[in-house]
């Protein structure tokens, strides 16, 4: 069961996985022992799945974010469990949701710009089996960005 105060170093680390674990305490008013036990539960409890580090996507000649809905022949079990383990292998895709509504599944991508997402598209998308259809969203402006849950 997660209290108040797990809640409170949850949200401190989301915004600073790299915080000490004495620092961590400090901020909570709890001892840095109490507050060890606790992180490492949450990590045990799988609530804390990992650590990571933002990159800048402009930095690293990934600029231009990409959403496509895709749209597939046929949704039977294989043709499902064969699109889903192909897309686990390509790195280029960054996320990929099934969805229900208008079409099957939601990828997100982030190329240099639409030259290399004309690659993507060709050479990467286009060889995934059973798609109908795509439908491509190029993103303008990010206007609200992030990976924090409200908690």
């Amino acid at each position: 069961m997660i209290d108040d105060i797990d809640r409170k170093i949850l949200k401190i680390l989301q915004k600073d996985g790299r915080i000490t674990n004495v620092d961590l305490a400090r901020r909570i008013n709890l001892s840095a022992a109490a507050t060890y036990e606790r992180v490492r539960r949450l990590q045990a409890d799988g609530v804390i799945d990992g650590y990571a580090a933002r990159l800048n996507p402009e930095k690293l000649n990934r600029a231009l974010l990409i959403f496509v809905q895709i749209t597939l022949e046929h949704t039977n079990e294989q043709v499902l469990e064969e699109f889903a383990r192909l897309v686990r292998t390509i790195p280029d895709i960054l996320e990929c949701h099934m969805v229900a509504g208008g079409f099957d599944y939601l990828i997100k991508t982030r190329v240099r710009d639409m030259a290399a997402y004309r690659i993507f598209l060709g050479r990467t998308l286009s060889r995934l089996p059973g798609i109908r259809q795509t439908h491509t969203y190029s993103v303008i402006e990010e206007v609200k960005t992030g990976t924090d849950l409200p908690l």
